[in-house]
């Protein structure tokens, strides 16, 4: 199995990997608006004991059969001032 990965011209850090190059067929017409104009990234073997850097490999897979695609999203901004206070205590 394979899937293509784009870069989102308007988020950063946020990725969409589809199973077929330029099909964004079964993506929701709301998230193509926020996302912008797809920069592809690279196409990419889901097969075997490869690891994806920020993502699950198996929910990729699953998200990919069901929904045809997978959003990747940056983690939440790390609050400063809650580890200060964790780290003063």
């Amino acid at each position: 199995m394979f899937c293509v990965i784009y870069r989102s011209a308007k988020r950063d850090q946020t990725y969409l990997y589809v199973d077929k190059k330029d099909d964004f067929s079964r993506v929701p017409e709301a998230l193509m608006k926020s996302f912008g104009s797809p920069q592809l990234v690279m196409l990419l073997p889901l097969d075997g004991s490869k690891k994806l850097a920020s993502a699950d490999i198996e929910k990729v897979k699953q998200a990919l059969k069901d929904e045809g695609f997978y959003l990747q999203i940056p983690p939440p901004p790390e609050n400063l001032l809650s580890v200060h206070h964790n780290v003063s205590k």
